[in-house]
This record gives structure tokens, C-alpha cells and sequence, in this order.
């Protein structure tokens, strides 16, 4: 879920034409959510295989990923290690909230309100085991470099950023920008209702007149992944209280030097490697059209499409030589 400071954050527009040659460090979590809560049937179905398996994911990561790759964008997906204890207490919370929207959407269906089942259906969204080994399995099978973080992947993301092995992080959350992240991307995902933009985080500290550590209170205030944030306070209010020096003031529910460490000191490791290779395109096809209904004809085709990226990016590294 991230902390919302969509309210307070100068957001500016970029096209994909701009991200071209650039390598995005994005946040697979956030990513594989993003397409099970977004591709569906009409009435909020997940896309399922033959044996009533979900494939929404999958197909979000071939289809998707190979249209950046086309776009001459570089994904690198980074995924979430061991969830930090205050992380868990906010996960059990959530699921909850899954099971509430869960008994929503089965009546919405029931009563035939379609519109109402599909807003119920997009929070039900649970990512298992199976699905994230299946994921980093068709990543590898496209050549697609993927990262295990030892923690939080947002953080893992930054690292690269920091480290050069990548120009920007990929994610629809703001935490990046607490974590240190100089480029947040929001937008990736290709769905047709999410605009592309780019976060400087230069100019959030320097138009709000905050440092990093300001910017994480008020996420402390708002609420994190960590923490439930306190009621009545958006990113307004919470900016206003953060520059008036009344953070110490308000009664929280948590240790925030707990969290302040969390984003300003994260787990991270340099224990990975980052390599583009050719598509395995039969085993494309025994592991998607075989295993999971895809089409075989649309595997071939998004494998041909990224053998042909492939070359340009070999090209293009090439002609730096020269």
C-alpha cells in the first residue's frame, strides 16, 4: 500500500520516448499487485488457466514488461525479502480488510452490480508463494534480470539507483522517496487509467523546504507500511505540522525512531547481479501456453520482440565504444 503524499508532491509528466535506454529499477511487489488487481475479466475475475489457476500476474509481466522492453526501457524487478516486524502487524490488518471487499464483491455479483463488483474485486488481490516463484521463473525465462532484497525491495531499488546500476525506481508508492530514492517513475504498469510522471526528490525537499528525514515524518504521521498513521491527519496537515515543529506534540501509537530507521538506514545487500540475456522461447511456451492456456502464437511474438530488443540493447552498448 505505500504512504500517500500524492497530495503534497510535485508530480511532472514524462513519456515513454524519455525513458528510453534508461534502466528502472522496479519494485516487483507493487508491480505483480498492480496486475492482479488491474487485469481481470469484467465482473473483477482474475484471468485464470485451464485448471482454474490465476494468471493475471504472469500475463501483466510478459505482455507488459515485454512492451518496455520493445520501448527501449531496461526493467530490473527487485523483490521483497523478510518483511520487518512492524510490517507484519499492518499485513495482518490488511487482510482483514481483503476478506471485507471479498464478501463484497460476491454480493455485488449476486445482485448483478457489475461496476460495484470490479472495485470490490481490484482489493481482494493476494499474492502467494506459488505466484511470486512462478513470476521470477518467467523473468528468468525472458532474460529479464530480477534481484532478491533482503528486506523491503523499494529499499533494494534505491540501492541500485545509488550503486548506478540503475536510473530511476519503478513503483506506484512514494516510499522510495523516503528511502532516498533521487527518481521515482509512476506509471510503468501500462494500464490505460495511470498516468506517466516522474518525482524528483530534489524538488520535493526543496519546494516543500524539508530535508529526508522531515519528508519521513510525515509519512509517520500519515501512515506507512509500518505504522497506521494518526486519524484526521492527511499529507496536508501533516505538512503543516512537520514545519511548524509539532510533530513531538502529537500522540502517536509507535515508536517513530523505530521507523525513521527503517527508511533511513534499510537492509540492503550488494550480492546481486544485473544481466539482460536472450528469451528461452520454447521454454516460454511449455511454461505459459503448456502449463497455463497463453496463446502460443502471442508467447512466440513477445519472444521475438525481445530477442530484437536484446540486439538493440547489445547495439547500443556497443556504439558507446566508439
Amino acid at each position: 500500500m505505500g504512504v500517500n503524499l500524492g497530495d503534497i508532491v510535485p508530480h511532472e509528466p514524462i513519456s515513454f520516448d524519455d525513458l528510453r535506454g534508461k534502466t528502472i529499477a522496479i519494485d516487483a511487489f507493487n508491480s505483480i499487485y498492480q496486475f492482479l488487481a488491474s487485469i481481470r475479466q469484467s465482473d473483477g475475475t482474475p484471468l485464470m488457466d485451464s485448471l482454474g489457476r490465476i494468471t493475471s500476474h504472469l500475463s501483466g509481466i510478459l505482455y507488459r514488461t515485454g512492451r518496455l522492453m520493445e520501448m527501449g526501457i531496461r526493467p530490473i524487478y527487485v523483490f521483497d525479502g523478510e518483511s520487518p516486524d512492524l510490517k507484519k502487524k499492518e499485513l495482518q490488518g490488511r487482510a482483514r480488510i481483503k476478506k471485507e471487499a471479498e464478501a463484497g464483491w460476491k454480493k455485488a455479483l449476486e445482485e448483478k452490480r457489475i461496476e460495484d463488483a470490479k472495485k470490490f474485486a481490484a482489493r481482494t488481490s493476494r499474492m502467494t508463494g506459488e505466484m511470486l516463484e512462478d513470476s521470477k521463473k518467467l523473468l528468468g525465462l525472458m532474460g529479464i534480470p530480477f534481484v532478491q532484497a533482503p528486506s523491503e525491495g523499494e529499499a533494494q531499488c534505491v540501492h541500485l539507483c545509488s550503486k548506478g546500476d540503475a536510473w530511476a525506481v519503478g513503483s506506484q508508492d512514494y516510499d522510495s522517496l523516503l528511502l532516498g530514492a533521487e527518481r521515482l517513475v509512476r506509471g510503468l504498469t501500462l494500464s490505460g487509467r495511470i498516468e506517466l510522471e516522474i518525482i524528483h526528490l530534489r524538488r520535493v525537499l526543496d519546494e516543500l523546504s524539508l530535508d529526508r528525514e522531515d519528508l519521513v515524518d510525515i509519512a509517520i504521521l500519515v501512515g506507512t507500511d509500518f505504522n497506521s498513521g494518526v486519524k484526521g491527519i492527511g499529507p496536508k496537515k501533516a505538512l503543516r505540522i512537520v514545519k511548524e515543529k509539532g510533530f513531538n506534540s502529537i500522540e502517536l501509537d509507535c515508536n517513530p525512531d523505530e521507523i525513521r530507521e527503517l527508511f533511513l538506514k534499510p537492509k540492503v545487500t550488494d550480492d546481486y547481479k544485473v544481466v539482460w540475456s536472450s528469451p528461452k522461447t520454447d521454454e516460454m511456451v511449455e511454461f505459459l501456453s503448456e502449463e497455463h492456456s497463453f496463446s502460443e502464437e502471442r508467447v512466440r511474438k513477445v519472444a521475438r520482440n525481445l530477442s530484437d530488443a536484446m540486439k538493440d540493447f547489445s547495439q547500443q552498448s556497443i556504439s558507446r565504444w566508439f
